[in-house]
């Protein structure tokens, strides 16, 4: 999604008109080509990934019933991400945000009822909630897509999006995939780094592994704020560095992560004074509570780290510049990782020193990608 909206941006920002409009259907093409290779692969390889995961008995059944059905709706799912996209990057992020927030207050009660049923009828289960994730997605898309090619469409993003008649083209393809498949491949970083973590953590227990789960829960509080201001950049810096105006582009960007970088610091470190008083909104159990305090403490300051590097990751999605924040994910997962298992196996330090190394890993990849965009600003190629 990030790339549609930041190839959209970056060719509104270079007059290129053709190329805004052309780009829907090329963004069509891979949503029905990326959602079926994932359907196909629910269908003949996630039976046997559950299996390794641990999935046994009525688990696996259930987990395979959500699946064949959730993934028999990627295209919708990918379809709907897209349209947002292209409305974001035509500079309208209100519009995808208040439908996202219709489907999904309409998801909750819908999703109740189909899984767990009413009154007389028991419901669908595991299914049911597949049902009305894809029922909601589906509405969203309709609705998405109508904006796009309503008369509205021209005065609101500039342009309407066209099909009838534009040719593919491996350029326009290669705008999106560029900045996507780099993208794709720090998330991939990103979620390892959090196994591997996981993993750390849970060597020392039960206890540990829930406070942590307590813990984190605030960084995942402060995703979404991150990720507010970053799809703005993206748009901003894409504009910008569309019409060759490097210098508004890299402005934008330290305005929009130095934003971040307070606010989210603020939460973490006014929540890191009380790390207890958070913990038990959450856990009542002492050693939780003691290990959820532990990670609020080491690693809660350092969360201003995760916003700077986050949005400037979204806002080098619109200049096209990936490799920084791609070897900045690369830097943090193997600080995390590799200074969280020498913290235990060398040096002793216990769990305090794996939420050390997470903290560290924060450090690593806020300053890495702002670093590099300090000491060599993004500059025409």
């Amino acid at each position: 999604g990030g790339a549609v909206a930041s190839s959209l941006a970056r060719a509104l920002g270079a007059g290129r008109h053709d190329d805004a409009r052309a780009l829907m259907l090329h963004a069509m093409v891979l949503a029905v080509g990326f959602g079926a290779a994932f359907s196909l692969l629910a269908w003949t390889v996630a039976p046997t990934f559950y299996r390794l995961l641990g999935g046994t008995g009525a688990a696996l059944e259930r987990a395979i019933a959500f699946s064949d059905v959730w993934y028999g709706g990627a295209i919708v799912v990918w379809l709907n991400a897209f349209f947002a996209a292209i409305l974001r990057g035509g500079g309208d992020a209100a519009t995808p945000a208040r439908v996202l927030v219709v489907a999904s207050l309409t998801y909750v009660p819908l999703a109740g009822v189909l899984a767990l049923g009413i009154d007389t009828w028991h419901g669908l289960g595991m299914a049911g909630m597949a049902i009305a994730s894809i029922a909601t997605t589906t509405g969203s898309a309709l609705v998405l897509a109508r904006l796009l090619w309503s008369p509205r469409s021209q005065r609101r993003l500039g342009f309407t999006p066209q099909l009838a008649g534009v040719a593919l083209q491996r350029r326009l393809f290669g705008e999106i995939l560029g900045v996507g498949i780099m993208g794709s491949l720090g998330t991939i970083t990103s979620n390892a780094t959090a196994m591997i973590m996981t993993g750390l953590v849970g060597s020392f227990g039960a206890a540990a592994l829930a406070g942590y789960g307590v813990g984190v829960r605030l960084e995942f509080m402060l995703g979404p704020l991150a990720f507010g201001i970053g799809t703005g950049l993206t748009t901003l810096v894409g504009v910008a560095a569309g019409a060759n105006d490097w210098n508004r582009a890299v402005r934008a960007a330290w305005f929009g992560s130095l934003i971040a970088f307070g606010l989210i610091g603020s939460i973490g470190w006014t929540v890191a004074l009380l790390p207890e008083t958070y913990s038990g909104l959450f856990a009542s159990d002492r050693e939780v509570i003691a290990a959820s305090a532990g990670y609020i403490v080491t690693v809660a300051p350092f969360y201003c780290f995760f916003g700077l590097g986050l949005t400037l990751n979204f806002a080098s999605q619109g200049a096209g510049r990936m490799n920084v924040p791609l070897l900045a994910g690369v830097a943090r997962m193997l600080a995390a990782t590799v200074g969280g298992w020498l913290a235990v196996e060398k040096f002793g330090l216990g769990l305090n020193g794996v939420f050390a190394a997470m903290a560290v890993g924060m450090a690593v990849y806020g300053c890495f990608i702002a670093g590099s965009l300090l000491f060599r600003p993004w500059r025409s190629r």
